[in-house]
């Protein structure tokens, strides 16, 4: 009869043949520092040179690969004006990590195309709303003679005005999407050459 095991030896067992590869673990913690880096030098700043020159040869490109992942993701379309500060900072950290002319010409060109793009995104709140205003003004009146006091309507309230809205803002933010992906793809590339 067969000797019963515990699940302690079988799993003993099991993890026997598996050997902790010390370089892929050394690896692996260079590239989360790097994304702890990469969050630092955005919310407070930190010498992101520095940090990759006195890491070990060997953990550079985990630690570089950590970096750009994070910041990867900032290359983005802003939600509001606060966001242009984060996207510049963003692209600074990527240019230290690619090091890379082309790309530092690339990112201006990017920058230049968010300030834009706020600007048209404010003409295009401005304009929608200035379209819209004569049918919102016949909705709150109607709304006024039925409930017998005056109503004002937040445009937002009425489903009509958001379908509105957001077909025209999406049309803009498609243009502006592109660009954002032949930024992303660029770094992307060079990054990928530099390995």
């Amino acid at each position: 009869m067969g000797q019963i095991k515990s699940a302690l030896e079988i799993a003993l067992e099991r993890t026997e043949t598996v050997k902790g590869d010390k370089d892929s673990i050394s690896q692996f913690d260079a590239k989360q520092k790097g994304k702890k880096l990469a969050s630092t030098f955005l919310a407070e700043g930190c010498d992101l040179a520095k940090e990759i020159k006195n890491t070990p040869e060997e953990q550079q490109e985990s630690l570089k690969q950590g970096i750009f992942d994070v910041l990867i993701t900032f290359i983005s379309l802003p939600s509001a004006k606060e966001d242009e500060k984060r996207i510049e900072n963003a692209g600074k950290g990527l240019q230290i990590v690619l090091n890379d002319n082309h790309f530092s010409a690339i990112y201006k060109q990017f920058t230049q195309a968010i300030s834009q793009f706020l600007k048209e995104t404010a003409q295009y709140d401005e304009a929608i709303r200035r379209q819209y205003a004569p049918k919102l003004r016949q909705k709150e009146e109607e709304l006024s003679r039925r409930v017998g006091t005056a109503i004002r309507l937040d445009p937002f309230q009425d489903p009509e005005f958001v379908n509105f809205y957001n077909q025209n803002m999406n049309a803009l933010k498609a243009n502006y999407a592109v660009i954002v992906d032949e930024v992303r793809e660029e770094a992307r590339r060079i990054f990928g050459q530099n390995d």
